[in-house]
């Protein structure tokens, strides 16, 4: 007799990504210019400042067997506080945060994972800026959440978009549905903006405004911040949460330092602290322990920074190179706009409405067979909300060398071209 397997609701959810379908894409045909996957270079990578940290790590014999154990669910405390020292340097904070609120997780994704299934019911709403990180759309959809696309301009999500976005959900009767605004506010995956502090203050009283009958939280995902290779830092959203109990800062050191040893973090509200811990007890107890006592010793080695600067050195050229090319090689065509990032990885393009950048459309096989691989815009539109963008490109510059950049980018106009005729 056969049986009929039945998945549950959240393995049905969370087909369809298409950041699987990229990547196979791009493993599939290895001569293709991949300007898609948000990878850091492999010349960027740790090796010299790995080596010493591992080095002190295995002179110290207790250390080391510290290292090779468990750890604990919110983290390694050394890790932890320098996480909160640097961060409350780095953002001059006044505020007093404890180490308590810190939690390393495996990458920040890990962190936006928990933060999720602690605050979202299946058809509970999350606001985001259209268009935004299309990995966390992925994991809105994996929890049953629905995702509500607001406007954006030069300067990130409109804080008048999102007054007007929750008036019409508030008609709607779905208000006590909204649980959080999704912002990434330093040189954002996929657009490259960076929010200004007014701008993020605006929104985290929006959010205060609005928590009528249920908190409305405020998930800053900084993933990029390091990653700034022009103009001053600008304060965490954190700074402007005065009383403490709206934004959660998720942070990482997977761009910054290695996305191999899978270190990301999370400082978050003090009822938020319990839930999340929960949540991580149930999946991990523990991130990777050895990986927190590595980044530890970096840290504390004074490792860290130096690094960071080469990191960002060798960025900077590769944006310069893309944002070139983009000039030299799309401007002609015309119709052709794109947002001039101060850093991040990312450059987003916005076609004529008669050039359809989707993975079903002419363009996106013709630069196939022009021997270049992008990523389609409209992946990054959240399912609510603000209508999806069809003729949108989001280019990476984080793996390829400047040259193959302005090859990809060469090939784009190429196939752009012939889809116009």
């Amino acid at each position: 007799m056969s049986t009929t397997l039945r998945l549950s609701h959240r393995a049905e959810w969370a087909e369809g990504q298409p950041i699987s379908e990229l990547m196979s894409r791009a493993l599939a045909e290895p001569d293709l210019i991949s300007l898609a996957a948000g990878f850091v270079d492999e010349h960027t990578l740790p090796v010299d400042p790995t080596r010493e940290a591992l080095a002190s790590m295995f002179a110290d014999g207790g250390g080391l067997k510290a290292a090779l154990q468990y750890g604990t669910t919110s983290g390694y405390p050394a890790l932890r506080e320098a996480i909160l020292s640097r961060f409350v340097q780095t953002n001059a904070c006044q505020r007093d945060l404890s180490i308590d609120q810190v939690v390393v997780t495996a990458g920040s994704n890990q962190l936006l994972h928990l933060v999720s299934e602690s605050l979202l019911d299946p058809g509970d709403i999350v606001l985001c800026s259209a268009p935004t990180y299309f990995v966390y759309l992925g994991t809105l959809g994996n929890a049953g959440a629905l995702s509500y696309g607001v406007a954006v301009d030069a300067h990130g999500m409109v804080p008048e978009a999102l007054e007007d976005s929750l008036t019409r959900l508030q008609r709607a009767g779905d208000l006590p549905r909204v649980k959080a605004i999704y912002l990434v506010p330093y040189s954002d995956n996929p657009c490259g903006i960076t929010m200004p502090l007014e701008r993020c203050a605006r929104i985290v009283d929006i959010a205060k405004r609005w928590s009528l009958e249920r908190q409305i939280h405020v998930i800053a995902d900084e993933a990029y911040r390091e990653m700034r290779y022009e103009g001053e830092d600008v304060p965490s959203v954190l700074t402007v949460d005065d009383e403490g109990d709206t934004v959660i800062v998720a942070g990482t050191f997977s761009k910054s330092f290695s996305p191999g040893i899978r270190v990301g973090w999370g400082i978050l509200p003090q009822h938020l602290i319990g839930p999340v811990c929960n949540q991580k007890g149930n999946i991990d107890f523990g991130s990777p322990n050895f990986s927190q006592h590595l980044m530890a010793s970096v840290m504390q080695l004074g490792l860290y920074e130096p690094h960071l600067e080469r990191v960002r050195a060798g960025y900077r050229r590769k944006l310069q190179a893309m944002l070139a090319a983009v000039d030299h090689e799309l401007a002609p065509i015309g119709g052709v706009r794109w947002i001039t990032p101060t850093g991040g990885l990312y450059v987003w393009l916005q076609l004529t409405d008669d050039l359809p950048a989707g993975p079903d459309g002419p363009l996106f096989n013709a630069a196939i067979a022009e021997g270049v691989l992008y990523v389609p815009g409209q992946y990054c539109y959240p399912t609510l909300g603000e209508p999806v963008r069809h003729n949108t490109v989001r280019l990476s510059f984080g793996v390829q060398t400047p040259e193959k950049i302005r090859q990809g980018v060469a090939a784009l106009a190429r196939s752009m071209r012939h889809v116009l005729g």
